[in-house]
């Protein structure tokens, strides 16, 4: 797919082609849930997606192919780092919705995209946030992709306030 309109469908939705990076940071997110919900080891985890899932073809489906050391950053990194993001993500949550009740599914983008906020400066942090909500969209179509934004720009603009250029109510930059 191209990204634009099928002429052949004219109703079908218009969905971007993943990147490796994009593909490394979905995978990345499964990994993570993985983890969470299985209680899988990071070392198992890792070599389950590089040997069987990224680029390979499972029941007929072909993935497409991940950059993979990027996907072992953001997984090792999320892990090596969770005990700093998961308060500093709390703080970016309403208080009626503390992180341990939000889906499993839903903390682990909100983690990988937080770990890259931080340690990632190499990326701009409206590219990290786009990212991530295309991965949320990949799995939710509620409201879950809004609150990923919300909760990702607010992280942002504490962690690279200057890096987002958003003009303040005085008019400077």
């Amino acid at each position: 797919m191209t990204g634009k309109a099928d002429p052949e469908n004219p109703a079908a939705k218009t969905v971007r082609p993943a990147n490796k990076r994009g593909v490394a940071r979905l995978a990345a997110v499964q990994a993570l849930y993985q983890m969470d919900v299985g209680g899988a080891p990071l070392t198992s985890v890792i070599s389950e997606f590089t040997a069987f899932r990224l680029g390979k073809e499972i029941d007929g489906e072909q993935y497409r192919d991940a950059d993979e050391q990027w996907f072992k950053q953001i997984v090792a990194g999320v892990v090596e780092d969770q005990k700093f993001l998961d308060p500093f993500i709390h703080t970016a949550l309403t208080e009626d919705w503390p992180l341990k009740r939000i889906d499993s599914l839903l903390r682990a983008i909100l983690r990988s995209g937080s770990y890259e906020l931080l340690r990632r400066k190499d990326v701009p942090p409206k590219v990290i946030i786009s990212e991530y909500i295309d991965v949320a969209k990949a799995f939710f179509e509620d409201d879950e992709p809004g609150l990923v934004n919300g909760v990702l720009d607010r992280l942002a603009h504490e962690l690279r306030d200057a890096e987002l250029g958003d003009k303040k109510a005085d008019g400077a930059a």
